[in-house]
This record gives structure tokens, sequence and C-alpha cells, in this order.
């Protein structure tokens, strides 16, 4: 018994360490980055045009996951992270209602960490600002002292875009001299700076932190310093592989970029509503400056992770980074988020373990313009697909602390449980290959089956389809379906559209080969189905019956070919 005691013990003290698992004085702090509409145009996931070092330098110390999805559009994602429900759980579609009182008084990550005992701190672009998290960051449930804002972000849509006529404009162009800017600063190197600050203030204290940094950038307007844009010349600036509309692509699934048609420079194009197409010249310069946001923001990054290293904090914080959707590049004729394809919802994460995912916890800041060569190899690549619902289990669980239960079928009236997974385990063991049980979950709504002036962000009341995504291993499948906003509910049965593309042939979601039969006889299938079947299991359900029946026709097809 002796012995067994010892061996329960050494193994318990050995996950301990695996884990980072400390109690009091030596529980780990938590420092979240989220950027805003960061895809993964990264050097660490194999963009070959992204010069981001520092994001690269935390990826080569970090578990990198490379199939990482979010919602699409700012406020539903966000709550939908923090809380870990998804955006039919939190009732949150478009940005006018806060959780708490729509859908359920649900925990938040910091909300829960700071009833653990950790002092609770936002910067910048955390929860989406306004109704959506009640005009206060939801303070003071989730934070400790109240958010800070940059003051210099009350410019960011006003106009201070200089143009070619001498003259200031409200742009989506917006490379600027900083010094010529409003207080000489803007809005991510204001939140870095704090941020700094906090970090500098938390040295020495024996209580833990979380410092949630939220970084405005790559968001429009891409109001950045003009020498960012030399990193990306013209003449070596690609076009998108796949420019235009899939001729296949139900007309509900496209996104027509309407927040990009009223900046004044794209006005002065008159691109056709809602195809387009923007001019090839006009196209180079938008995706330079995207790429130029991405490498200014990875400064930013560098400044937070360099200070973390400077103050000696590096060994005892657990570092996470992420995005809050994807952002097209012209990828299928378009631009920003608001759809379902893989760019605009699929988001770097990563998350750095001190002496778990790395020994060497050194984050010596890069300076892009004198090291842009500068490469990385990705510390523990994990390529089975995860959601950012997945983010509050873990988390938890790698601070030693107990991971909220999965959430009951209903949920709404139960405050903290996870909607995710917790992804723990893959800390533990390396990935064996593909797991093809593994998928993410999106939505995205519309108002109406054709494109309009709102179909972007619908408000509540006008949404009549919701498209109900799932990512696997080898494919993507959405359904476009009747949508009731008043009593919040989806007819799967009545499918407005569909997708379904084979990811290992058609990486950049091109060619839709949902078919209009098999579409029926899947409706016919699943209609028997009970009401308390989950959106998602009718998702597998479905894609398994469609996938099935792709298979049989192969099989016919080449069997009448050897016959």
């Amino acid at each position: 018994m002796c012995l067994l005691a010892r061996a329960c013990a050494l193994l318990f003290l050995t996950l301990a360490l695996t884990l980072g698992v400390f109690a009091g004085k030596g529980r780990r702090n938590v420092l979240f980055i989220i950027a805003d509409d960061l895809r993964t145009s990264l050097g660490c996931y194999g963009d070959p045009v992204a010069r981001s070092p520092n994001m690269d330098q935390l990826a080569s110390r970090s578990q990198v996951f490379l199939n990482a999805y979010a919602q699409a559009v700012c406020a539903p994602s966000r709550t939908s992270m923090l809380t870990s429900r998804r955006p039919d759980t939190t009732r949150l579609y478009d940005f006018y209602s806060y959780w708490r009182v729509h859908a359920g008084n649900y925990s938040t990550l910091p909300q829960y960490l700071k009833s653990q005992g950790y002092a609770t701190m936002s910067v910048g672009k955390v929860f989406h600002q306004g109704i959506a998290s009640n005009f206060s960051d939801d303070f003071p449930y989730s934070w400790s002292v109240p958010a800070y804002h940059p003051p210099s972000y009350r410019y960011e849509n006003l106009e201070v875009c200089p143009g070619r006529d001498g003259a200031l404009h409200r742009n989506l162009l917006c490379a600027v001299n900083v010094s010529e800017q409003p207080g000489a600063v803007l809005p991510d190197m204001e939140s870095a700076a704090q941020a700094v600050t906090l970090l500098k203030s938390r040295v020495g204290r024996r209580q833990p932190f979380f410092l949630a940094v939220g970084f405005h950038k790559p968001h429009i307007p891409f109001r950045i310093p003009q020498e960012f844009l030399s990193l990306y010349p013209l003449e070596e600036m690609p076009l998108a592989p796949d420019p235009d509309v899939p001729e296949l692509l139900p007309p509900v699934a496209y996104n027509p970029w309407m927040d990009l048609r009223k900046r004044d420079d794209v006005q002065k194009l008159n691109a056709s509503f809602p195809y387009g197409p923007i001019p090839k010249d006009f196209q180079l310069l938008l995706r330079q400056h995207y790429y130029a946001a991405v490498s200014y923001v990875d400064a930013q990054v560098g400044r937070l992770l360099a200070a973390l290293d400077e103050l000696g904090l590096s060994d005892d914080t657990l570092v996470v980074l992420t995005s809050d959707h994807g952002w097209s590049l012209g990828e299928h004729g378009e631009w920003a988020k608001y759809s379902n394809f893989n760019v605009a919802t699929r988001v770097p994460l990563m998350f750095y373990v001190p002496g778990v995912t790395s020994a060497a916890s050194s984050f010596p800041f890069i300076d892009v313009f004198s090291q842009s060569g500068r490469r990385f190899q990705n510390g523990r690549p994990v390529e089975n697909m995860v959601e950012l619902v997945d983010v509050f289990p873990t988390v938890c669980s790698l601070l030693g602390l107990k991971a909220p239960r999965p959430c009951p079928r209903v949920s709404f009236k139960v405050e903290l449980c996870t909607e995710g997974k917790n992804l723990v385990h893959s800390f533990r063991h390396r990935e064996r290959g593909a797991n093809k049980e593994h998928m993410a979950f999106s939505q995205y709504p519309r108002p109406a089956d054709q494109p309009q002036l709102n179909s972007d962000l619908p408000l509540l009341k006008d949404i009549r389809v919701m498209g109900y995504s799932m990512r696997t291993w080898d494919y993507r499948f959405t359904l476009w379906v009747a949508f009731d906003p008043s009593t919040f509910q989806a007819n799967m049965s009545d499918i407005h559209a569909g997708e379904l593309y084979m990811v290992a042939d058609d990486p950049g979601e091109d060619v839709n080969v949902f078919s209009r039969l098999e579409h029926v006889a899947m409706v016919r299938k699943l209609d028997a189905l009970p009401q308390t079947v989950s959106v998602e299991e009718r998702m597998k359900l479905q894609l398994l019956f469609l996938t099935a029946g792709m298979k049989r026709n192969e099989d016919q097809l080449s069997g009448r070919r050897r016959s």
C-alpha cells in the first residue's frame, strides 16, 4: 500500500508540474490577447506574405491550433467565446442586446477567475462595447476594475485620413504619419502602453491576475502608421487566388461588404451592388494595407511579450492569443467577414504554458523593419478542429481550476457551464493524425435569400435565414434554413440553400457540390427526428447522409465504367 501511495503521489505531482497546476502563491497569471478581424495571415500559419515575427516567436513556444473556428461577426463571437456558449444560447446575433437580460445570466471566463481570487483587468476591445456588454464591458461582473479604452479611439471613424487632394477623409485606406494624428498616437499604441503599465503594477503581488488586451486592428479603417506599408511593396503583393464569385454559390451565402462601401475612397470606385468587383489596383492596395495592419498589431504584441519577459513574469504567466473572426481578402469576390467561409471563421489560437509548451520563456522584442526575414518553427501544432468556445474550459484546467461542466441540452438557467471542449488533453499527448470526430460550428444570419443592404448586419427582428456551418477534417457543410427571430427558432426542415465543399480537393471552397436531389431526400429522412435533437447533432447526421449518398453515386458510376 505504501508503494501504491507513493506511486499515486508521484503521478499527481507529475501531472501538476506538467499542467502547471499550483495553488496559492504559485498560481499562474493569464495574459489574454485578442485581435480584431485577424485571419490566419501570420507566418506561423504558413502565410508567405505576412511579416509577424513577434507572434511567430510566441507560436514557437506555444501550442498552436491550426484549425480554430469562431463566429463571423464581432459581438456574437466575443460573447460566445467569453461565456463558452454558442449564439443560439446567448441569443446574440447582432450588436443590440445584453445576454444577461436577453438570454441568461451566464458567467464569463474573467468572472469565474475573479471568483477564484484573480485580479481581472480589461484593456482595449475585449467585449464588444455598447449594449452587447451593458455599456460597461460587463463590469463589475467580469472585471475587478473598470475596463480601459484608448482615448484616441474616438477619432477612429472620423475624417482623419489624408487624401491625395490634401484634404482629410473617412477612408478605408488610412496609413498616417502618427505625429500628425490627434494626440500623436493611435489606439492600439495606447492599449499596449496601458497593458504594460498594468503588468508593472502586478510585479511582486501574491494575487494572480487575468489581463485581457484587445487590439482594434486589423479591423477597418486601416488607420495605421504609414511606415508599415514599406514591408509590403505593391509590386510583390499577390491577389486572392480565387477572386471570382463561385458559380454555384447560393446568393444567401454572399457577403456584399457593405462596411467597405461606406468609406469615402471605396465609394469613388462605383463598384456595383452586390457583387462588385473592386478594381484590381485597389484590391492590391487593400491587401497591402491589411497585411501592414497585421504587422502593426504584431509590433504591439511584441511590446507586451517583451514587457512580460523584462518584468520577470513570463515564467509564471499563461499567454493566450486569438482573434474574434477572420476576414476575406478578395476570396470568392468577398471582402470583410460576414460569411461562413473558412477565411471568415478560421482564427489564430495559441497557448503558451511556461514549462509545458516550451522550456524557453524569453520573448525579446523583434523589430520587423530590421528583422523582417526572421522565421520560427511552431512549437506544438494541432491540426484537428477546435472552437473558441473551448478556450474557457481549457484555460481553467491549465490553471489548475475546476473547468465548467458541459452544458445540458437546454441551459438558459445554468449560470456556469460550457458548450465547448476542454482541450487540456492535447497538452499532455501529441496529436496522432486526423480525428474525423472533431468538428467546429459557426453560424451567420441573413435577412433574405438575396443580398441586400442589410445582409451583412441584420437586426434581430429582420433575420429570416440562419446559416449553420460545420467544419470537419474533410468537409465544410453549411445549411441556410428558415429562422424565426421572435422565438429564436430555426426550422431545419425548411432549407433555403446548402453548401458542401470537399476540403482535400478544394481547400479554397470554390466548388459547391451540394445536391438538390440529395437535399430533398435528406429532409424526408430526418424530419422524424425529435425536436430535442440539437442543431449540431442534426448537422452531423445530415452530413453523414449526404456523404453516404455521394459515395453510393461514385460506386455506381465506377461500376458502370467497369461493366
